[in-house]
């Protein structure tokens, strides 16, 4: 029975298969008689769910499905609202300076950020700009000021908190250099994770008297969800969704981005020297088309550390085993169990290919503008590309801008990805493959505006994958059935949980 498509951001596939399963066939040819040398030290992965990749890619999705999949998230009853009842005034004179030093990566850092504005407040201090630690994973540089809009952060928060771009000449002194030679009176370094405002009250403002100054490290986690004043929670909130924005320059690229993904240009006007001039100027003949973003997260740490099996043969899972002795010394615990006892609880995280099924399952189709959110997939495009024959029209920072454009944010990792948090924040749907301090950053920033946000449910997926027997009307059935609470449904912060990934009821009110 013939069936109309829609083209477009969410556009109908099924004139495309064709194409596509002679692709695949091609594709799973090549391995076959692929060389040794041309697959380097580690075999090339095939398709392991082959019998849904081939079914997949002869899917044909109704636009009843499309429409259903593309419709934003009805209102659930509930609103941002960081304002709070209580009065917020910075005290006429200041306690001392509070410094924190953040490590991790930039959604870490983001929620430390947050955390050092609110002990500021309870110590009745003055905050100076966070400083970021060099990732030793990325070995990244940026400071606070490359990634955030200082004046801007400092305005939105003059109300609540004093905030100062440097320390005065008097203490000069206290940088990380000065704490990292010797046990130091002035530093903090044993706030316990999750402690309490009275922790801070009674340890941190005993120092401030003392010297003026308070210095914390490490910080990262160490400031509880639970028990914390109304207006303390709601100043997070204010810091996280309004105060931290990103330097002009990410929100121009990104906004470069998101236009070429809704308004695709014709092949001889790709991408350019004055592309950003140009994608700002441009004036679309059609509507703006829908877009996805996939923040796939599967780097060599995480297969790793996952110690589970991706289908590249004995030299992968050697390589693997290799790289955890060196890295954790073999103390990983899912070294325990078998593969399929991991896959069955969840504990693996999806490979290219399996967020490529899962996403065609739930109705996306062969013509989804899909952008690409990750920093480096554990494979390369030997992996990458059964995901790519599924969504050929996936794209992401470099094929969207040129070199030069790219240029400010080259080889820095914090940077990159705010471009990717900025694109995810302004997508019709964002997708992430697995947990991680960018999937609960970003599923708590998008449930704060109400937007549609997918959360694969990892134990379904990891027996589904297992069961080679599963046809894809069946696989579908199943994975639509186990997703269809799992797309920015409003969840409410329990205990010990993050208010950065469930902002309500902290962040928002019931309309």
């Amino acid at each position: 029975m013939s069936r109309n498509h829609r083209r477009g951001g969410g556009g109908g596939g099924g004139a495309m298969a064709g194409p596509f399963v002679v692709l695949l066939t091609i594709f799973f040819t090549t391995l076959s008689h692929a060389s040794p040398t041309i697959l380097s030290d580690l075999n090339a992965p095939k398709f392991r769910h082959s019998c849904l990749a081939k079914s997949a890619l002869q899917r044909q999705i109704s636009n009843e499905e499309l429409s259903e999949l593309w419709t934003p998230l009805a209102h659930q009853g509930w609103k941002p609202c960081t304002e709070s009842d209580a009065a917020s005034t910075v005290p006429e004179k200041s306690a001392g300076y509070v410094q924190v030093f953040l490590d991790g990566g930039l959604n870490q850092q983001r929620m430390g950020i947050c955390d050092a504005v609110v002990v500021a407040k309870i110590l009745n201090a003055t905050l100076v700009i966070p400083q970021l630690e060099v990732n030793p994973v990325w070995q990244d540089s940026s400071s606070f000021e490359d990634i955030f809009d200082v004046d801007h952060f400092i305005n939105a928060l003059k109300d609540d908190v004093a905030i100062v771009k440097e320390l005065p000449d008097e203490f000069s002194w206290s940088t990380r250099e000065y704490y990292g030679i010797a046990i130091r009176p002035t530093r903090i370094k044993t706030a316990p994770v999750h402690a309490s405002a009275n922790w801070y009250l009674e340890n941190v403002s005993p120092v401030l008297q003392s010297y003026g100054i308070a210095a914390i490290a490490p910080f990262s986690h160490r400031l509880t969800f639970d028990n914390m004043p109304k207006y303390l929670q709601h100043l997070r909130c204010k810091v996280n969704f309004q105060a931290l924005a990103f330097v002009p320059h990410i929100r121009h690229l990104g906004d470069a981005l998101i236009h070429r993904l809704r308004y695709p240009p014709s092949e001889d006007n790709m991408v350019s020297n004055n592309y950003l001039r140009e994608v700002t100027d441009h004036k679309p003949k059609k509507g703006a088309g829908k877009f996805a973003v996939l923040h796939l997260r599967f780097d060599k740490d995480m297969a790793a550390h996952s110690a589970c099996d991706f289908g590249g043969g004995k030299a992968e899972n050697l390589a693997l085993a290799k790289y955890r002795q060196v890295i954790w010394g073999g103390r990983v615990i899912n070294s325990q169990f078998t593969d399929e006892e991991l896959r069955s609880q969840g504990r693996c995280p999806l490979t290219p290919e399996e967020v490529g099924l899962l996403l065609a399952a739930l109705g996306f189709d062969n013509s989804t503008r899909l952008y690409l959110a990750s920093h480096k997939v554990y494979g390369g495009e030997r992996r990458i590309s059964a995901l790519r024959s599924l969504f050929p029209l996936m794209a992401d920072k470099k094929s969207l801008a040129s070199s030069e454009e790219r240029a400010l944010i080259k080889g820095k990792a914090s940077l990159l990805a705010a471009v990717d948090y900025y694109v995810g924040m302004h997508s019709d749907i964002f997708v992430s493959a697995s947990p991680g301090n960018m999937h609960n950053a970003m599923v708590g920033h998008r449930t704060y505006n109400n937007m549609k946000t997918i959360r694969p449910n990892m134990a379904l997926l990891g027996q589904l994958f297992l069961n080679k027997t599963l046809n894809w009307p069946e696989f579908q059935e199943s994975v639509v059935e186990g997703h269809q609470n799992r797309q920015g449904q409003i969840r409410l912060r329990k205990s010990k949980q993050s208010l950065y990934t469930y902002p309500a009821p902290d962040c928002m009110c019931q309309a």
